[in-house]
């Protein structure tokens, strides 16, 4: 009756449907040394819980280490350097002296000759890039002469 009452609490237990008293009871069975034969399989479902009750933790946790100091000072150090890069960067930018000069002349003739500078400049860069657009055109004929 015991054995036929075990088997039914298996099928219960592997369906969910086991009270915490009848689990309790699958275990003591499982614990006992006389596990019947075709039963033998479930022995060590149910001695886990028996095994996983007896274990200890005994490594220790430290709660404060080296590394995680070193990380702290790291990031003060960075903060401060930050702090001190943006400071000094708006010292110097607030401190300079203030230029009214928006490019205006009062002198025509130096106005003009300004002008003429700057139209130079931008002439020359002009030129190379259709320096290089001669290149290129060079490029494409040859390449459409050999892809014909």
């Amino acid at each position: 009756m015991a054995l036929d009452n075990i088997e039914k609490l298996i099928e219960k237990y592997f369906e969910a449907e086991t009270t915490i008293a009848e689990e309790k009871e699958l275990k003591n069975y499982f614990a006992s040394p006389d596990v019947a034969q075709h039963l033998e399989q479930y022995k060590p479902l149910f001695g886990y819980a028996i095994q996983a009750k007896q274990e200890q933790f005994n490594a220790t946790i430290p709660l404060k280490s080296e590394k995680q100091t070193r990380i702290v000072w790291l990031s003060v150090a960075a903060s401060i350097i930050v702090l001190l890069g943006v400071s000094l960067f708006t010292f110097n930018h607030y401190n300079q002296p203030k230029l009214n000069d928006f490019g205006t002349y009062d002198d025509p003739e130096v106005a003009f000759r300004e002008t003429q500078k700057a139209l130079d400049l931008i002439s020359e860069h002009v030129n190379k890039g259709i320096g290089s657009m001669n290149y290129l055109n060079e490029y494409q004929q040859s390449k459409n002469k050999i892809f014909k």
